[in-house]
């Protein structure tokens, strides 16, 4: 899929404004290109989307720091190797990130995403294929969807009970949305 750098500059400017559905359009437009690079370097699904999911965690958490002079995809695979160079020194299996009061106030002016109209329409009219097709995704995917859509928590307590910061939590939850409506739409 060949991607306008018109839509990709216009897009990124709408995220450095917290455009949620521009967050989007950059992180389906690049997932691929971020997972595919380490999943060469790890060798591991699991290690790579993990990686991934911090990648771009970090990258909408500094996107008013990107500089347009220089290509997004560049500078996401730059924040990708470094997000993956900090893991191999931690030596640790589990993600953090450390953020200041200020940076975890700036998530609560983030827009939440509720379900939709045509999601509440889905749970309630076919419920019982919507879990089976939950129960095809990872169990990190199945969990983050489970807390979110079924328990209502909040991205602040999914954060808590996870152990993992909001911002991937936030990530975890578009990607799991994106690879739900994916197997909906194969069937």
């Amino acid at each position: 899929m060949e991607i306008n750098d018109n839509k990709i500059s216009l897009n990124i400017l709408k995220a450095k404004e917290g455009n949620q559905s521009a967050f989007r359009f950059l992180l389906d437009s690049f997932w691929g290109d971020v997972y595919s690079y380490q999943l060469k370097r790890t060798k591991s699904e699991n290690d790579a989307e993990d990686i991934a999911i911090q990648t771009f965690s970090k990258a909408f958490d500094k996107i008013h720091t990107f500089d347009d002079k220089y290509v997004f995809k560049t500078w996401l695979i730059a924040i990708s190797k470094n997000v993956h160079i900090d893991l191999l020194r931690k030596k640790k299996s589990s993600i953090y990130t450390e953020t200041t009061i200020e940076q975890e106030e700036k998530v609560y002016l983030v827009v939440d995403e509720n379900p939709t109209p045509e999601d509440k329409i889905i749970r309630e009219q076919n419920l019982a294929k919507l879990l089976r097709d939950i129960k095809q995704l990872k169990p990190k995917y199945q969990q983050v969807i489970q807390l979110r859509y079924f328990q209502e928590l909040s991205y602040k307590e999914i954060s808590t009970q996870i152990n993992e910061p909001m911002n991937n939590v936030k990530v975890k939850l578009l990607r799991a949305k994106k690879l739900l409506a994916e197997i909906i739409e194969r069937k």
